[in-house]
């Protein structure tokens, strides 16, 4: 009587099981790190506050410069239209006023401001005498004063205030701090006379 001996096959993945493996694990790193995943934007909003404070810095030099005075423009709509005095002469470095979070183009080093398009909302007209007003933050919903309970950044990643999709956004305080804050606010965000809120 003959036995006809099959070969056993070695152990291991086939492969469709190593394709079907491969094709898992992609998707979900493009869920971990997509740009609307809470991590992608936790990390971001990290580097977002670096930007923040080191536009404070500019604005510090400035201050120096101009009698504890920072940036004004009467004819100013947006954002970029003050902030722009900062480029060149107090920082060349134009990356700094692109939120990485958000999708605005990048703007060439030393270039207008008021040519392109910044990520930042600018609150004209306070000083850095008071250590706790907010200087800037990241693009709001609105220019509007806000109440505790109010939206400031955008609820559901939808334009605007969504800088950081509607994982909320930063404020940097007139100590050069930044503070992180929820799409809704917890503290009264008030502008008083002379101050106007810009946004991009």
């Amino acid at each position: 009587m003959l036995f006809h001996h099959r070969p056993r096959s070695a152990p291991g993945f086939s492969l469709v099981e190593l394709l079907v493996s491969v094709a898992i694990i992609g998707i979900m790193a493009a869920m971990l790190y997509s740009f609307a995943s809470p991590g992608r934007q936790r990390s971001q909003k990290k580097l977002c506050a670096d930007n923040l404070q080191k536009i404070y810095l500019a604005l510090q030099i400035y201050a120096n410069d101009s009698q504890g005075a920072l940036p004004e423009n009467t004819n100013a709509a947006t954002s970029e239209d003050v902030l722009g005095l900062l480029v060149p002469k107090y920082t060349a470095d134009t990356s700094i006023f692109i939120c990485p979070g958000g999708r605005d183009a990048a703007i060439p080093s030393g270039e207008p401001l008021s040519a392109h398009k910044i990520s930042y909302a600018y609150y004209m007209g306070r000083r850095l005498d008071n250590p706790q007003s907010v200087l800037l933050s990241d693009r709001q919903v609105d220019t509007q004063p806000k109440h505790p309970g109010e939206y400031v950044f955008s609820p559901d990643g939808k334009s605007p205030g969504n800088n950081h999709h509607k994982y909320g956004g930063n404020f940097l305080l007139g100590d050069g701090s930044v503070s992180d804050s929820p799409a809704l606010l917890a503290f009264p965000l008030a502008i008083p006379t002379g101050v106007v809120l810009l946004n991009p």
